[in-house]
């Protein structure tokens, strides 16, 4: 839009059509001509004169010339002796607004506070309230925003529903959320906007129970209607939300008669935050058959997921998403996506991410370095951590546990070290548990067992169960009883229930031929009720996520897998594989040890998607467990037998094997 001041129409009325019409920073010069023609148009006495500058106000914010507006506001202002003090009012309104929306609060607040002085012209009114007690929220000023309720109750326009939004807002923003309570229940006339600021309040100030009940409260009311307001105020108190909350919050949601992409957005992120990744994958193409088109918010979210099920098809198809609808640069997207391919054992996919970025921060650095570790390139992943150090970044305290874990997964020893000691000589990073997690799993991969229990002796911190954890695997590895023995002890101190811990001291009894005391392990967890956590597998197929567990036979084609399973199996024995018994010491009251081992779910897995796919696929499962050294071995046989790139992703790494080679170097 341009207009010079030669084809400018001549009307007042025109004229304001025009100011009504610019509404972006390039349209500034037609407004100031416009204005330049009203000015000689309409006398401040005439009685389109205020209705100008309201219009000039808004214009001129719209096109992000605050002052501008400003100094509309004063010339209204300033001859305005005979105007209506509703008029002024709304000038002052509306630039309150166009302040607030900008967030530059502080100056709303000054300008609140200078419409009194000017007389009963400019009071405040029930409009100019909600806004300064948003700008007092989010500049987290308590004591005017007190000040601020207690004038609004003087003039009785507590009672004004927006006023009471803003009032709930103010105090659960600036931590006073049994005062936002107090708004809330004083409130005669409640609609979905007030629950909603109730909810948000509760959430926002921590107390995501007391959110939780009143949501419910909500929700359950004859005829309530939540909305995406609703969804996004509940969203924060769900962090580590209980089973039957998120079941609650679905329901609400299904039950949603129009659901806008906030709340999909909201539900997604329920699903991803809580660690049901299958439900926000399925949600996420629930989305795509409702034809609702998803946002980078969406598509952030659901990334991780993705990543976490190894979902690669539909992780590809959320990147293909990401290109038709020309998101990047987008730094949030792109280093998901970088995670998503790593995790899914794309490591191709993960470097091509990365070097197309046009700007990369210390994040995308540390997910390209933990992608190349998790990999069991240690080697390639510490040539990353130096160039990122040549780009002039400044490595933090999660970059550091990326390098360190590479390190540890590739037996990088000498490296781990430096890379340890220059995080607090260098960078002045004071480590943590994850970082010591790191450096005892480094230590005792390498067999330096008594050198990893002095330096959990020397640690600047009380060690967690992590740290005992790394070192009773290490003990276990390198059937190293006398320090092992002392780490369990801390561990059953530490976490008594933890079912992994006792497994493994099982284990290492085994190892070690001590049958008595894997007995008494034993009778420990059957005294406790600690039962072995049991293994299992994701793996996707079409737009489906299967699910296995050790012996399972509950799948519709179980009948068909065992089959397969049986065949693999005999031709790997031919080829010299015997099953490594030693995998299932820790399983009780298994009669059949090597019946058992086959029937784990890593296999039943690997099974099932050779007969879903066709020659040459890329095999990719998922474990909630580390896999056991016969399931890794028996998976790089059937890679041999198959010609078939198998990516098998437990918990702590990911083994990408072909023709019968592990990336891992066997060293896990």
């Amino acid at each position: 839009m341009h207009a010079s001041r030669s084809h400018l129409p001549t009307s007042g009325e025109s004229l304001l059509r025009l100011v009504s019409a610019c509404r972006a920073p390039a349209h500034l010069p037609s407004l100031r001509a416009a204005h330049a023609r009203l000015l000689v148009l309409l006398h401040p006495s005439h009685p389109s004169a205020a209705h100008a500058s309201v219009k000039l106000i808004q214009a001129y914010a719209a096109c992000s010339a605050l002052p501008l507006a400003h100094a509309v506001l004063e010339s209204s202002s300033s001859s305005s002796a005979g105007g209506s003090s509703r008029t002024t009012t709304v000038c002052f309104n509306v630039l309150i607004r166009a302040l607030t929306a900008a967030s530059l609060h502080r100056d709303a607040l000054v300008l609140f506070a200078s419409m009194r002085p000017r007389g009963p012209a400019c009071s405040p009114d029930h409009y100019t309230y909600p806004l300064v007690l948003k700008s007092c929220a989010a500049s987290n000023d308590l004591l005017l925003g007190l000040q601020i309720h207690s004038a609004v109750a003087k003039l009785r326009l507590d009672a004004n529903v927006y006023v009471a939004h803003s009032a709930i807002s103010m105090y659960a923003r600036c931590g006073r959320p049994e005062d936002a309570y107090r708004v809330f229940d004083g409130m005669q006339h409640r609609d979905v906007v007030s629950w909603n600021a109730m909810i948000a309040g509760f959430a926002r100030a921590g107390l995501f129970d007391r959110a939780i009940e009143v949501f419910k409260q909500f929700v359950v009311l004859p005829g309530s209607m939540p909305d995406a307001g609703t969804m996004a105020g509940i969203l924060s108190a769900m962090g580590n939300a209980k089973s039957e909350d998120i079941v609650f919050v679905r329901s609400v949601f299904n039950n949603m008669q129009f659901k806008e992409l906030i709340s999909w957005n909201a539900m997604l992120a329920v699903y991803a935050n809580n660690g049901y990744h299958v439900k926000a994958v399925e949600l996420f193409m629930l989305m795509e058959k409702d034809e609702v088109e998803p946002d980078s918010v969406t598509l952030a979210t659901v990334l991780p997921p993705c990543g976490e099920l190894s979902a690669f098809s539909v992780g590809k198809r959320i990147h293909e998403i990401i290109k038709r609808k020309n998101m990047c640069p987008n730094l949030l997207l792109e280093n998901a996506l970088m995670d998503m391919y790593a995790n899914c054992g794309c490591l191709k996919g993960a470097r091509d991410v990365f070097d197309s970025m046009s700007a990369r921060d210390v994040i995308s650095w540390t997910s390209i370095i933990s992608a190349y570790g998790k990999h069991g390139h240690g080697r390639e992943a510490v040539y990353l951590f130096e160039k990122m150090l040549e780009e002039g970044l400044k490595p933090d305290s999660i970059a550091f546990v990326a390098v360190l874990a590479a390190c540890s997964h590739a037996g990088l020893l000498d490296d781990g070290k430096s890379y340890f000691d220059s995080m607090t000589s260098r960078y002045h990073i004071t480590p943590k548990a994850e970082h010591y997690t790191c450096m005892v799993d480094l230590l005792g991969r390498a067999g330096c067992i008594s050198e990893a229990y002095d330096f959990i002796t020397t640690m600047l911190i009380e060690p967690n169960e992590r740290v005992w954890g790394a070192l009773l695997q290490a003990c276990r590895i390198h059937s190293n009883m006398d320090i092992g023995l002392v780490a369990a002890d801390n561990l059953f101190r530490l976490v008594p229930e933890q079912t992994g811990y006792y497994v493994l001291l099982s284990n290492m009894y085994a190892r070690a031929g001590r049958w008595a005391d894997v007995t008494s392990v034993r009778s420990v967890m059957v005294n406790k009720g600690i039962k072995k956590f049991p293994g299992t597998s994701i793996v996707e197929l079409g737009d489906r996520v299967h699910t296995f567990h050790i012996g399972d036979r509950c799948h519709p084609q179980s009948e068909m897998i065992y089959q397969k399973l049986d065949e693999l199996l005999g031709k790997i024995r031919r080829m010299g594989y015997n099953p490594e018994v030693e995998a299932t010491l820790h399983d009780v009251e298994e009669e059949d040890k090597e019946g058992h081992l086959s029937v784990h779910s890593e296999k039943l897995a690997i099974a099932f998607l050779l007969l879903n796919t066709s020659p040459g696929t890329t095999i990719r499962v998922t474990m909630n467990l580390r896999t056991c050294s016969d399931c890794h071995l028996a998976a790089k046989l059937i890679s041999v037998i198959t010609s078939t790139e198998i990516i098998l992703k437990d918990t702590n790494r990911i083994h990408h094997i072909v023709q019968g080679v592990c990336s891992c170097g066997d060293y896990w």
